[in-house]
């Protein structure tokens, strides 16, 4: 049976192509204004056409590129500005269906993976790329058209132009397609092709003395979005990709961490990248953990993650800072005894934080405490509670120890791990000192509000309401468990006493 097409994901695809330096990302066109339309009347501009004149235009300049395949008709310059123009009309899809439709796409892809001019197939490229993503239904028309082979062939080459704008179009393929990501794996060899692109990356980082191409950055930020999304979409296939780890890991420590969003590209693509690996691999672990400074990678990811916490709101962290905690885990978890006691003495509680109540302070381990509950980021809530559960050597008594009952209570509930008896006693004990199993809080250093006693008469009082309030929601169907009192009641565990009853005073 055929492959049945992956969804659609457009806010993603949203996110991923924002960056405002992209040459491929391209304001929409404003309408022209009076002034505009009649300097046009006498000498129309490149790409300034609209409606059915920008219609008439695209549906020439499409004709020309497709004739021209046939049999050559135009110099290359001409059909360099006639792709340009085309460029332009089609950032805008109104009134340029002919872009749009498979012997569009087709010819494009020709011009594109055909020419034997470098110029002309980056031409073609940009249009293609454009049409790709503003037209989901395009995809499907190349990857029908058949021209994975040649774009993994051109994919090859030395030049950063050409690694962005073939990057970008296998990408797009991976959405919404029937593309068959094996296939580029097993006969195209599109592993061996990124894991080569990641090596040019990294050498150029350890090699400052090398030429910095103006597109170096973004070139490496398409390759990481496409080995995420292929190891993504096809699990399989994931250790043919396992030698880019160490070139992934070289940039990540490279790399300056950005003064604004020390997430943004290539900071967040890089640890993305790393999040669908194998970072368990043993031909790999040297990478990860060099012998002279075997914490520099943790190291790396740590100081992102305090720099993240400064810089993001609830409504960037879920899709920004999830994934640099799950690597973290990761490293973590693989990582020699010396680098996880480093990296749980970064991460988890210190004495200083129990000065007051846990996740009270500013510090690290406080912000990972906080977000643990935060009920609007969903996704990192859990990936934070699974690393400090690690860190805790998924120990519900250890995990409490650490975190407290008051945070270590939901997760444990959730996964039905029991609650370790100790959790319930009123003390607990930390270097010596006694702690609140509940706040995590030293105390010696809890403040208790000054209020007198309550007196009978209020503790009755109050006995009763709690009472009530407990019948009610059982009567709504809020909660099942019997009433304490009630139980306490039957099996005769207290009696009511009457109105003058005087307790004895000695």
């Amino acid at each position: 049976m055929p492959e049945q097409p992956r969804q659609e994901r457009p806010s993603r695809l949203k996110r991923l192509f924002s960056s405002q330096n992209s040459p491929l990302s391209s304001p929409k066109l404003k309408p022209a204004g009076k002034e505009v339309e009649m300097a046009q009347a006498n000498q129309p501009a490149m790409g300034n056409l609209v409606g059915p004149e920008k219609l008439a235009a695209v549906t020439e300049l499409m004709s020309k590129l497709s004739k021209d395949l046939e049999a050559i008709c135009l110099l290359p310059q001409q059909r360099d500005a006639a792709l340009e123009e085309l460029k332009i009309y089609g950032r805008n899809p109104q009134n340029a269906d002919p872009i749009f439709t498979k012997e569009g796409i087709e010819t494009l892809a020709r011009h594109a993976f055909h020419s034997p001019s470098s110029k002309t197939s980056r031409n073609a490229l940009r249009v293609l790329c454009n049409a790709m993503l503003l037209k989901p239904d395009t995809r499907q028309m190349f990857v029908d058209l058949g021209f994975e082979s040649k774009a993994c062939n051109q994919l090859k080459n030395d030049n950063r132009d050409d690694e962005f704008l073939v990057s970008r179009v296998i990408f797009l393929t991976t959405y919404n397609t029937t593309v068959d990501i094996e296939a580029l794996v097993d006969k195209h060899n599109i592993a061996g092709i990124i894991t080569k692109n990641l090596e040019r990356h990294a050498k150029q980082s350890t090699t400052p003395e090398l030429p910095i191409d103006p597109m170096q950055e973004m070139a490496l930020v398409e390759t990481l979005k496409l080995l995420f999304n292929i190891t993504h979409h096809c699990k399989d296939k994931v250790s043919s990709f396992t030698p880019c780890i160490p070139h992934i890991v070289t940039l990540l420590c490279q790399s300056t961490i950005g003064s604004g969003k020390p997430l943004d590209p290539p900071m967040g693509t890089l640890v993305n990248a790393l999040l669908n690996l194998e970072l368990g691999a043993k031909d790999i672990q040297a990478a990860l953990f060099p012998q002279e400074e075997n914490n520099v990678l943790a190291s790396r990811l740590v100081e992102l993650l305090n720099a993240s916490k400064k810089s993001y709101g609830n409504e960037e962290l879920e899709n920004t800072v999830t994934a640099l905690v799950g690597v973290i885990r990761a490293i973590h978890e693989y990582a020699p005894e010396d680098v996880k006691a480093w990296v749980r003495g970064q991460l988890l509680p210190t004495e200083d934080d129990r000065n007051e109540v846990l996740g009270r302070s500013g510090t690290l381990p406080s912000w990972l405490l906080r977000n643990s509950t935060n009920p609007v980021t969903p996704q990192l809530r859990d990936a934070i509670s699974e690393l400090l559960f690690d860190m805790s050597d998924r120990d519900a008594t250890k995990f409490v120890d650490n975190v407290g009952y008051g945070f270590a209570s939901g997760f444990l509930f959730n996964r039905n791990l029991p609650i370790p008896q100790n959790a319930q006693e009123a003390f607990a004990n930390a270097g010596g000192r006694d702690v609140n199993p509940i706040t995590g809080q030293f105390l010696d250093t809890e403040k208790h509000p000054e209020m007198p006693e309550m007196t009978d008469d209020e503790k009755e009082r109050e006995a009763e309401r709690l009472y009530v309030l407990f019948e009610r929601l059982r009567a709504n169907g809020l909660i099942t468990a019997e009433n304490p009192v009630r139980t306490a009641q039957q099996e005769g565990r207290f009696e009511e006493l009457p109105d003058d009853y005087e307790e004895d005073v000695d």
